[in-house]
């Protein structure tokens, strides 16, 4: 019943929120619901697979495909290029499958302007000092390292009130916070300006 093009939707927040966690444990549930998967030029992670998690790029490559506006949003952060291949996310829209990304803070504003029907989701744990402890509990990084994300952190969290909605992951109950992310997509999909007139017409001749 519901035509057009799918829904955009895009959770961020500060690093250690726990946003890779949830995303992959919603997708599991919603099979119809692709991901977007970013381009970036840090080294992957222990675990990490190319096309996957990131697509790995070397700065030269990342920035010749900027160059050519090949992104929907891109930012350096913490010294590292990210961004949201253009592409995929038009074309997956266009063939009406909703798509999850899950950029920084500035990229979910950057792609706000360019799609302004995009769900903007924050996603933040309960307390701040949970982020310091889940930084390190990853092994991935330096003490500098995490001391900078923590700052870059602060800083995020003065854009709170850009986004649509606000999802806390409680430390120790991330099944709440996963379904309170599936509870938004859920009823994102069913407001009223989403159905077609000829969708409503059937409902009302019936």
């Amino acid at each position: 019943m519901i035509t057009g093009p799918g829904l955009l939707f895009v959770v961020s927040g500060p690093s250690g929120a726990g946003k890779d966690t949830l995303v992959e444990a919603l997708r599991a549930h919603l099979p119809r619901l692709r991901y977007s998967v970013s381009a970036t030029t840090r080294a992957p992670r222990p675990g990490e697979c190319e096309g996957e998690h990131y697509f790995f790029l070397t700065r030269e490559a990342f920035e010749a495909r900027r160059a050519h506006d090949g992104f929907l949003e891109w930012r350096e952060y913490n010294g590292q290029l990210y961004g949201t291949p253009r592409d995929y996310v038009e074309r997956t829209l266009a063939e009406g499958y909703d798509l999850i990304v899950k950029p920084e803070v500035h990229g979910a504003l950057a792609i706000k302007s360019a799609y302004p029907d995009a769900v903007l989701i924050f996603l933040v744990p309960d307390r701040f000092s949970h982020l310091r402890e889940r930084l390190l509990a990853r092994r991935t990084e330096t003490n500098e390292e995490i001391a900078r994300r923590l700052e870059i952190a602060r800083e995020e969290m003065r854009f709170i009130r850009n986004f649509d909605y606000l999802v806390i992951n409680e430390q120790g109950n991330s099944e709440t916070a996963m379904r309170d992310l599936g509870a938004i997509l859920h009823a994102e999909r069913f407001r009223i300006h989403r159905f077609g007139d000829e969708s409503l017409g059937t409902i009302v001749r019936t």
